[in-house]
């Protein structure tokens, strides 16, 4: 019903939409003499505002055509590498410069988490410069076909081996916030086996690894409320006309409004701050917060399956922890791991993993020597800070960077 209760909002906020779009342009239009009158700019803005707030936002581009190697400007080519139903694998080409070092193999691994893994294009851009970057593009699944199966955390840890299989020994793995579960269990899937694709490091940043830790409002969320409650209340069957008709998931705009309503202040004050950078002719700061909402409304939906494992062994019984997490029926045994480097990230001010939930990763490798481990509490970092912005690019990149290197570049 959610769903149906969606698209039925959107469909009759369409007439206004478009009407306040069109009355944006008419109040900017320099032949309108109201629009070099404060009125007029204020006008302009509130439905620019209007326009935005209720429209419905696409999967973006990661958009990174270029980058700076050795000093030059050198073209970035997109390439899908890998297909599945549910996720694609890109891989950036980078035109290399000739005599160019053998720069290290890092395979990102986004969030399935309701947003596109275009939420992670400064991650991309801050690593492609010395690095040779491969990222997972996860499928919105209510486009994906019942007949493609289902999807849930076993699969996705699948999915983690296969990748680094794909690109070949010797690569590095990041993994931003949620991956961080799938990802580590991946790793000491491939140590137990002693898999020579296994990774020479895993940076784990804001995972919910121990979410018993600093639990915040999302790990209380999912602790006090029973299973059968996300199964009935969250849970709903994607409508006849989209590719993925009938599939049960758990739909991105109820993600994307409890993130919102977590800090529901901050966004109202975003939003009037950009209201009023239009009036006062600042497009510069008005298209910063426009190009973050841009990416952060962008939203997908996660196979049922999926989310409601991922709340059941990640936040509600704490299997990794407790050393209680299977993988098909078999044990994932974190002592296991005893040569890939371990790199964990928190952010200070963090309200989505708290503070030692991801350093607990640390501590679980009984078995990895003390100078293989690392932690890093990035000091007035939020969640998104951790992974895109000044911080990360400056701050936190440089010691994700080091890291590789020192683990085997």
């Amino acid at each position: 019903m959610y769903y149906q209760l969606y698209e039925l909002n959107h469909a009759m906020m369409a007439p206004w939409r478009a009407a306040a779009d069109q009355m944006r342009i008419a109040f900017r239009n320099p032949l309108n003499p109201l629009s070099h009158t404060y009125f007029g700019r204020t006008m302009a803005a509130g439905f620019e505002v209007l326009e935005r707030t209720t429209r419905r936002y696409g999967k973006p581009e990661f958009g990174l055509p270029t980058t700076v190697i050795d000093g030059k400007d050198v073209s970035v080519h997109e390439k899908i590498v890998w297909r599945r139903p549910f996720c694609n694998l890109i891989h950036f080409e980078r035109c290399l410069p000739a005599g160019h070092r053998k720069d290290p193999k890092i395979l990102i691994v986004a969030p399935m988490s309701g947003h596109y893994a275009t939420l992670l294009r400064g991650t991309v851009e801050r690593m492609i410069g010395e690095h040779d970057v491969w990222i997972t593009d996860w499928r919105d699944a209510r486009n994906v076909p019942l007949e493609a199966g289902k999807f849930d955390l076993d699969d996705y840890i699948d999915y983690v081996i296969s990748w680094l299989e794909h690109i070949g020994p010797g690569a590095h793995m990041l993994a931003v916030c949620q991956p961080s579960v799938p990802s580590y269990a991946a790793a000491a899937i491939m140590a137990a086996d002693k898999h020579k694709c296994r990774p020479k490091t895993l940076t784990m940043m804001g995972g919910p690894i121990d979410t018993r830790k600093a639990p915040t409002a999302v790990n209380e969320h999912a602790m006090t409320r029973p299973y059968a409650w996300f199964q009935e209340n969250v849970i709903v069957t994607v409508p006849a006309w989209y590719p993925g008709a009938g599939r049960r998931v758990y739909p991105g705009f109820l993600q994307l409004a409890g993130f919102m309503s977590m800090n529901l202040g901050n966004h109202m004050m975003s939003h009037w701050s950009m209201f009023k950078h239009l009036v006062e002719g600042d497009g510069e700061s008005a298209d910063k917060t426009k190009e973050f909402y841009d990416e952060y409304r962008a939203v997908c939906d996660m196979t049922a399956e999926f989310y409601l494992q991922t709340v059941d062994v990640v936040f509600q019984r704490h299997a990794l922890p407790k050393g209680e997490m299977l993988h098909r029926g078999k044990p994932v045994d974190l002592t296991k791991i005893a040569d890939i480097g371990l790199l964990a990230i928190e952010g200070e001010r963090d309200d989505i993993s708290g503070l030692g939930q991801t350093k607990a990763a640390l501590t679980l490798a009984k078995s990895l020597p003390a100078d293989k481990k690392k932690y890093l509490m990035a000091k007035g970092v939020g969640h998104y800070g951790i992974f895109n912005g000044r911080k990360w690019r400056d701050d936190i990149a440089p010691v994700v960077e080091k890291w590789i290197r020192a683990n085997g570049a």
